[in-house]
């Protein structure tokens, strides 16, 4: 009997020592969350950019000559210091400052005097050296910076060494633009770029990009109402 209750009461202590399954629910950690990924409206980096339908072919650029249906007077030719690039047949051809569509117009005009019957040519710029943009204000290091193929404007303000960290107001950086004989102007927020809320804008050959001061806001905001020639783009 004493051995009864003995076992008895040790069985009795053991279960008040060990925790119910709802103690243990309590007192065990909650599971994290599984991982999810949200959607944003666009990362930063490089878009599709068109090149523009004026754009002046200049020396050293890179262009793809096509003749269709005649391989032997296809190629691909990089233009020379003097403006010019050699084609078959036909000899040297001014290509500096002008567009791809009159330089294929010229070509095909040359080669329908004497040896081909109605060609179709197509001329595209596959690697330009010639565009440049400008870039001032508040970055280290202003100048007039190539660029080739496409190229954005957080890539452009790279090229200048990045915005001042001790005076840029990155949320305002300004392209102004020549479309044919009107000067356009526009403001971007850098900040909200490389954050991933707005997209990275295309830049074109001659254009300004003005990265404003921290304590020069009115200049971009003024401007406009003191020099008509400026609208968005």
């Amino acid at each position: 009997m004493n051995r009864f209750w003995m076992a008895l009461t040790a069985a009795a202590l053991i279960a008040g020592a060990v925790p119910t399954s709802s103690s243990f629910a309590a007192r065990a950690p909650a599971k994290p969350p599984p991982t999810e990924f949200h959607p944003v409206a666009s990362a930063p980096g490089p878009s599709a950019i068109a090149p523009p339908t004026d754009y002046r072919i200049g020396p050293q650029d890179t262009l793809v000559v096509d003749v269709f249906q005649v391989p032997d007077l296809s190629k691909t030719v990089q233009v020379e210091t003097s403006g010019t690039i050699l084609m078959p047949l036909i000899g040297q051809v001014t290509a500096t400052g002008r567009t791809p569509k009159e330089l294929s117009d010229d070509i095909a005009a040359q080669l329908g005097k004497d040896y081909v019957k109605d060609p179709l040519v197509t001329v595209t710029v596959k690697e330009s050296s010639s565009q440049k943009v400008t870039i001032d204000g508040a970055v280290v290091q202003p100048g007039i910076y190539p660029i080739a193929g496409n190229t954005t404007l957080m890539q452009a303000v790279a090229l200048a060494k990045g915005p001042d960290p001790n005076l840029a107001n990155t949320r305002e950086v300004a392209i102004f633009r020549n479309t044919g004989t009107q000067r356009t102007a526009a403001i971007f927020d850098l900040s909200a770029i490389r954050s991933g809320k707005a997209v990275d804008p295309p830049v074109y050959a001659n254009d300004v990009i003005v990265v404003e001061t921290s304590g020069g806001r009115r200049f971009l905001r003024d401007l406009a109402p003191f020099i008509p020639w400026i609208r968005p783009f």
